[in-house]
């Protein structure tokens, strides 16, 4: 596994459609574990960065086969939604998922997550495989944007907390 503390890195073989990231995150893994998959935490972290207030609003049922789903964005009109099956639950080392996401055009996407969670010096190691995307730019997107974005957001609210 690539791993880049601090940042992000795309797998460079267009064929996988796969992308790698990780952080170090400045808790204990059963904290990082839970700040990600709890609801409750989930609505502070999505908008804690956030200039303006916007909506967030987040149902888990966290067990395999149980579904989370996340409704989010500036506005009613501008709503990204996120449906997560949890395939492999192993609290609190390792989550896998099938996520379907749409943006507020309507594009949907289907991709696998992966997410392990490895304690290490200063706190725990996140790292994310995520594959299925149907396209590089949308993966170099994810990679450079989405989970830079995520984990800055669940290392502010771990940091504030």
């Amino acid at each position: 596994m690539t791993e880049h503390t601090g940042g992000t890195a795309a797998d460079t073989t267009t064929e996988t459609l796969e992308l790698r990231a990780s952080r170090t995150l400045p808790a204990t893994p059963e904290e990082v574990f839970d700040a990600y998959t709890d609801a409750e935490q989930q609505k502070i972290w999505f908008s804690i960065l956030d200039e303006e207030p916007g909506i967030v609003e987040i149902e888990a049922d966290l067990r395999v086969g149980g579904r989370q789903v996340a409704v989010w964005g500036p506005d009613r009109d501008t709503l990204f939604r996120e449906e997560q099956v949890f395939l492999e639950i192993d609290r609190p080392h390792r989550l896998v998922t099938e996520s379907t996401g749409s943006d507020p055009s309507g594009q949907t996407m289907t991709t696998h997550i992966v997410v392990t969670f490895e304690p290490v010096d200063g706190g725990t190691l996140m790292s994310v495989v995520q594959s299925g995307f149907p396209t590089p730019e949308i993966r170099d997107f994810f990679a450079s944007q989405a989970w830079v974005g995520a984990f800055d957001r669940i290392e502010a609210y771990l940091v504030r907390r």
